[in-house]
Order: C-alpha cells, then sequence, then structure tokens
C-alpha cells in the first residue's frame, strides 16, 4: 500500500475514533485481525458490540466512501466480526457492523464525516 494512502488511513482511523467516542462508544480494540481479514475498530455502543470500518477519502471521484463498502467487502467485514465473537467466546452478544464515511479536501482537511450504524445488514 502506498504510504499516501497508508497515512490516510490512519488519519481516518484517528478522525473516527474521536468521533465515535464524542457519540458514546467505548474502543475495544483497533486493527483486529485474523485469517478471513481485518476490522478497523471494535467498540461498545451501549449495549452492542460494533465493529467498526472506516473508509477516508480526499476525492469522490470514484464515488463517495460509503459506497466503497461493497457487497464483497460487507461479506468480508461479516466474516471478521464472527471470528472475533466466536475467538472472544461472545456468542450470545447484540453486534452489529457500522461505517465512518471520511471525506478530506485534497490538502486533508475534514469535510465530511458521517457514522452509518448497522450499515451492513446481512451480518446477524
Amino acid at each position: 500500500m502506498p504510504d499516501a494512502r497508508r497515512a490516510l488511513g490512519r488519519l481516518g482511523e484517528e478522525v473516527a475514533v474521536r468521533h465515535l467516542r464524542r457519540h458514546g462508544y467505548v474502543i475495544v480494540e483497533r486493527n483486529y485481525r485474523c485469517p478471513d481479514g481485518e476490522m478497523d475498530i471494535i467498540a461498545r455502543d451501549q449495549g452492542r458490540l460494533a465493529f467498526i470500518e472506516v473508509r477516508a477519502r480526499r476525492s469522490t471521484a470514484f464515488g463517495t466512501p460509503e459506497e466503497s463498502v461493497t457487497p464483497r467487502k460487507q461479506a468480508r467485514l461479516a466474516m471478521v466480526a464472527r471470528n472475533y465473537l466466536q475467538e472472544k467466546g461472545l456468542a450470545d452478544v447484540e453486534w452489529g457492523i457500522d461505517v465512518v464515511a471520511i471525506e478530506f479536501t485534497p490538502r486533508g482537511t475534514l469535510q465530511r464525516i458521517e457514522l452509518i450504524r448497522n450499515a451492513v445488514t446481512e451480518c446477524s
């Protein structure tokens, strides 16, 4: 992954964590990895465990950040979430997959951030 893209991803995750905390989320884990893939953020949202995908863009020339969460990506996120739940013995916990969509200007100034709760509906 090119350095500029990696830096944008890190910046997006930091902005997302601050935004999530302002909305009452308690961060449990970041960058969880398993054989099925990676989850950017895992957090508690009241009584629910939220698996959070952060999508950051500097341009919408190829679509909005949330549009980049394709059906294939959604399926992979659901597999990662199920892997986490099984690994941690959390079979009976309420959970969902949220997306934080972030748009920056080409110079890196925050232009838009949106928290989409339960963005992936084919997960439970």
